[in-house]
């Protein structure tokens, strides 16, 4: 049996203003093909600044795209290899 060690790089890039902050998430996969996701929060203006949080939090919703996205793209090449329609994939 052969085992082969692959590894993703997943990164992670932030912008913010006083009250937004967006995130990218990009994985470049062994295929050379890329799937980038976005994520955003919003402070409200009664909460205390505290820019961490809100990168946490686009970070979290843009990795959770990312995921729904190489869900959907395994989902897509299975059912192109088994030249059938495949079950749902459940997170």
């Amino acid at each position: 049996m052969t085992h082969t060690t692959v590894g993703w790089h997943v990164e992670l890039e932030f912008q913010e203003d006083d009250e937004h902050t967006r995130a990218v998430a990009l994985v470049r996969l062994p295929d050379s093909s890329e799937v980038r996701a976005h994520g955003h929060a919003t402070r409200h203006h009664t909460d205390s600044n505290q820019p961490r949080v809100g990168e946490e939090i686009a970070g979290a919703r843009a990795l959770n795209e990312l995921a729904m996205q190489l869900l959907t793209k395994a989902h897509g090449e299975i059912d192109a290899e088994s030249g059938r329609i495949s079950h749902p994939i459940h997170v």
